[in-house]
């Protein structure tokens, strides 16, 4: 027999390095880039099932025959998790040598023990060890002698086992599938085989019992490592998921709401599950809602206005954390009222005369709305946003005009606007300018320009006129022949001589009264008076600039003067 168990196990240990360091690159390999989670799940249970390779050191004593390694073997194991670290565990192993009997006559070793399972959860990767303790059952050892072939049948005894591994989280099956990279146990199990089978002859030694005896009999500590990997099934989570959370608003309309509208209500839930069926429920005061899904809607045509709350719940099964609700409010505000305005054209009439009234009737919100007018006198037609307002037979003076809108509610709205029927117009007198009387300048000859005394009848007449009406202006023109040398400048000179007459001489203000040449082509001066509202026709007329003008007082010649004067 070939006893090398430490061979093997160093092969199972290097095979096991190489597969964890393969796994461990590919995760780093095809780790996304963005951040980590911030923690992993552990599961409540772990099932795992793999190959086992059972690396046997002892011997049957007192026959000192050597157990040898078993390279194939299986494994099975179910943990229970308490919290996040700590759980329990059962283990069951089985490793059947294989010989020319089947297996009944070779090395075999099978243990079911359980005991605490501690685990160190990392994100993809997870460290455990345990120690178990519980029922070895021990067949062997496999004895080479050609002439001796005999083994220990199954026998149970105590076992105790320590160990730990590594598992490795795989994505797949929404992380319920992962690998166990390795696990490596130290296993001892105590079998007591029963007396030892002997045959005494002289000189009294013990000696192996001859071909064919059953058994060796004796008893073994069987020490060994367990080398396992394989496949693992998660079940369950030890930190529970985080809660559902729902919440709800009113996605439209987006502005007032109002009797008729239909108000739609969107969920938004968080932390749902991937797996599993959602059921959504709608409940609201303000009566039914229509709605199975994370949308609801209400029909508010039937609501009076006012605040209504609608609750939304949200469940994913009876759990707590699988379970949440939420409400939003929404207000139904009433119709608006509408507004008018209102406006006559023409705003003044004649009587007799007809004036269109305009009713500019707005509704906030679009309803329907009827028109309808008053008047205080006259009457009044149409039924639309325009009306005609006839004044046949109305008195002279104000008409007040009542612009009414209605809407399909019941609600309303005035606005006044008036109309004015003007009393018939009488043609006022036109005020016009009047001439009044004209002085002669032929009797001086050596004076041409002075006003005499044959002039003052007409400049006290003048100057009575402007006294009658101290509003009106007079407008003095004078005049030169058309033979007289500068004739302009002399009937300039008559115009102020005249002027400074009736201003030293009579009182009248000297801003009434305007002086001008004219073209009457004698030697005059004729005045006009020009009442308040009447305007002087300047045509051929020529403003004089009385500071050019030096005034020659009226004074009487001596008595030859005149005797010569008049001869």
């Amino acid at each position: 027999m070939s006893y090398r168990p430490f061979r093997s196990i160093g092969r199972c240990l290097l095979a096991a390095s190489a597969v964890s360091f393969g796994i461990v690159s590919l995760s780093a390999q095809t780790a996304p880039s963005t951040t980590a989670p911030s923690g992993p799940n552990p599961s409540r249970v772990d099932l795992f099932v793999g190959y086992s390779y059972f690396g046997a050191h002892g011997e049957v004593k007192p026959s000192d025959i050597p157990y040898s390694s078993i390279n194939v073997g299986a494994i099975g194991s179910g943990a229970y998790y308490f919290n996040k670290y700590v759980g329990g565990e059962v283990v069951y192993v089985s490793h059947h040598g294989f010989g020319g009997d089947t297996g009944q006559s070779n090395d075999g070793f099978d243990s079911l023990s359980a005991g605490p399972i501690f685990r160190a959860p990392m994100q993809n990767f997870t460290l455990f060890a345990h120690g178990l303790v519980g029922i070895g059952r021990l067949l062997g050892p496999n004895n080479d002698n050609p002439a001796l072939f005999e083994h220990e049948p199954w026998t149970y005894g105590p076992a105790l086992t320590v160990g730990g591994g590594m598992d490795y989280d795989t994505p797949l099956f929404h992380h319920h599938l992962g690998i166990r990279l390795f696990q490596a146990d130290f296993r001892y199990v105590h079998a007591d085989f029963g007396p030892v089978a002997t045959t005494v002859t002289p000189p009294f030694t013990t000696v192996p019992p001859v071909y064919g005896t059953p058994w060796l009999g004796g008893r073994a500590n069987l020490n060994g490592v367990d080398l396992s990997t394989g496949i693992l099934w998660h079940i369950g989570s030890v930190v529970p998921p985080p809660p559902v959370t729902y919440a709800c608003a009113v996605t439209a309309p987006t502005g007032p709401i109002y009797p008729g509208d239909v108000v739609t209500i969107t969920g938004t839930a968080t932390n749902l599950a991937a797996k599993g069926k959602t059921n959504y429920t709608w409940t609201s005061d303000s009566g039914p809602v229509s709605g199975s899904a994370d949308v609801a809607s209400i029909d508010t045509k039937s609501l009076q206005p006012g605040n209504y709350t609608v609750k939304g719940k949200i469940s994913q099964g009876n759990k707590v954390y699988q379970n949440a609700e939420c409400s939003a409010q929404f207000t139904v505000t009433p119709f608006a009222p509408p507004t008018v305005g209102c406006s006559a054209n023409p705003s003044t009439v004649n009587p007799g005369d007809p004036s269109t009234i305009t009713a500019s009737g707005v509704s906030p919100q679009n309803r329907p709305l009827t028109y309808s007018y008053s008047a205080t006198a006259g009457s009044i037609s149409g039924n639309t946003s325009t009306a005609t307002l006839t004044t046949a037979g109305v008195a002279p003076g104000t008409v007040t005009v009542t612009c009414n809108v209605v809407d399909d509610k019941g609600q309303s709205a005035s606005q006044m606007t008036t109309v004015t029927v003007a009393a018939p117009v009488v043609a006022p007198t036109p005020v016009t300018t009047t001439s009044l009387c004209t002085i002669a300048f032929n009797r001086d000859v050596k004076r041409p320009t002075r006003v005499d005394n044959e002039a003052k009848a007409c400049l006290d007449d003048i100057a009575l006129s402007a006294q009658r009406d101290p509003q009106a202006k007079l407008a003095v023109i004078g005049n030169a022949a058309a033979n007289e040398k500068m004739a302009e400048h002399k009937a300039a000179e008559r115009a102020v001589n005249e002027k400074a007459y009736l201003v030293t001489e009579k009182g009248v203000d000297s801003s009434r009264i305007s002086v001008y040449t004219g073209s009457a082509g004698d030697k005059s001066a004729a005045t006009t008076i020009i009442p308040v509202g009447a305007t002087l026709d300047t045509t051929g007329l020529t403003p004089v600039d009385e500071s050019a003008i030096k005034v020659q007082p009226r004074k009487s010649l001596g008595a030859g003067h005149r005797h010569h004067h008049k001869g």
